[in-house]
């Protein structure tokens, strides 16, 4: 189960319209809103003076999916609910109405919403993309910051956020993280004064996903034989992250869970990177794998800075799962998790490479520095949405992204099924991690 359904654009002869299923103590009503349009819950509230709340993901699959809803008394009979209409309705004599989860569709006329309650609570993306206010992102991370906190923002921003600070072991390893000439006779001393990493390079290293041959008898064997200079790093990086920031317990409901992304976007991402043709500026798959590792290290710190809106915000993950999630970041809160993310690790001093990835993940058409290692975090995470081990929209990647990439799509989908064959190993290497 994960978070997102196909992306919804204008197709078909008749205008689209969404129907979703929300609900309170009173009982159930159905929004309908153009399908291509963010439900805007607070809009509702204010509207309604009830608190209602979207259904889980696989509750709407359930309810919409019901055999009488194929028929038109069944359907009558689902529009005899409360409904709230958006007033774009108004516009049109007849339409067709859809339900991303199951993917129920059928057409009405105007007629049969004449008992509806019209209330504005739809925005397009465009309306969300306006309102945003102008400046960098340092500037748009300080304005939620006062905005949405009891915070006051200092001098330097990173004190600002109460976060903890990394130890004098972490510190080394971004320093040999950030050092190309750095290797495993620098490293090893370094996971060997400290207790807690040596124990988890260790369980790292006999983890049945490394297949280790022999057993794993000392650091050094678990670092030069088994795991490698990057992996160490980049893992030890990942759980530290982790640790400052636990995964918030109240986010969106049948999301993937953060350590099992992290680790098969991780993995894919860098086997999409070895498979690429080798040139002189060939992006280097151990940074590829740390970016992807730390591609959703935004959604932390948000849940971390903005208890209570992050709640809200997991309920409008959930009421548009079609929606991309840095637009209804940007409707709730004003600034994304690519933003907030990338800039505190830059603050980190972590390389420029990874930085950059995780600010433009989303941007199938960037074309700056770094490009490459943005594309690669884009195919892998879209390839590994469609297959409900990524939240988000789910997207096609762009024919042309295989090309530039120098990769061949039937190529991309073998390696995608063997990775997927591993996943009870993944997932015990997940739970070593943190979920």
């Amino acid at each position: 189960m994960s978070v997102g359904v196909r992306v919804l654009e204008a197709s078909g002869e008749l205008p689209q319209f969404r129907l979703v299923l929300l609900h309170d103590s009173e009982g159930k009503v159905i929004a309908l809103l153009p399908a291509t349009s963010l439900l805007n819950l607070v809009s509702i509230w204010k509207e309604t003076g009830r608190q209602l709340q979207p259904v889980r993901g696989d509750d709407a699959l359930r309810y919409f999916s019901q055999e009488a809803l194929k028929y038109p008394e069944g359907q009558a009979k689902l529009l005899s609910l409360k409904l709230l209409v958006a007033p774009e309705c108004a516009n049109f004599e007849q339409m067709e109405l859809i339900e991303p989860h199951s993917g129920l569709s059928f057409s009405i006329v105007a007629e049969q919403l004449r008992e509806g309650t019209v209330c504005n609570f739809s925005r397009t993306a465009e309306e969300i993309v306006a309102q945003q206010p102008a400046g960098d992102d340092v500037a748009q991370i300080t304005r939620a910051v006062e905005r949405f906190t009891a915070l006051r923002v200092k001098q330097r921003l990173e004190d600002t956020l109460g976060l903890p600070s990394l130890s004098a072991t972490m510190q080394k390893i971004i320093e040999l993280r950030s050092d190309p000439e750095a290797g495993v006779s620098d490293l090893v001393p370094v996971v060997r004064l400290d207790p807690s990493l040596s124990a988890q390079v260790m369980s790292w290293a006999a983890s049945p996903y490394y297949a280790a041959p022999g057993d794993v008898s000392s650091i050094d064997d678990a670092v030069i034989r088994v795991l490698g200079f990057d992996l160490v790093i980049n893992m030890a990086l990942g759980t530290a992250m982790g640790e400052m920031l636990k995964v918030p317990e109240d986010g969106p409901r049948g999301a993937t869970p953060y350590w099992l992304q992290a680790v098969y976007n991780a993995s894919f991402a860098e086997q999409l990177c070895r498979a690429m043709p080798e040139t002189e500026d060939s992006p280097r798959p151990g940074l590829v794998y740390l970016a992807s590792l730390l591609h959703n290290f935004g959604y932390l710190v948000l849940a971390h800075l903005f208890p209570p809106h992050f709640i809200m915000l997991s309920r409008y993950f959930e009421a548009n799962p079609h929606f991309a999630f840095d637009t209804v970041e940007k409707q709730v809160l004003g600034v994304t998790r690519e933003q907030i993310g990338s800039w505190l690790l830059d603050s980190w001093s972590l390389p420029k490479t990874v930085t950059t990835a995780i600010r433009h993940q989303n941007e199938a058409d960037y074309q700056g520095e770094h490009s490459q290692y943005v594309k690669i975090l884009f195919m892998a995470n879209r390839l590994l949405r469609q297959q409900g081990l990524s939240d988000g929209p789910l997207e096609e990647v762009p024919e042309e992204m295989y090309a530039e990439l120098g990769l061949k799509e039937p190529d991309v989908a073998k390696m995608l099924r063997r990775l997927m064959r591993n996943d009870d190993d993944i997932k015990e290497l997940t739970a070593l991690l943190g979920d």
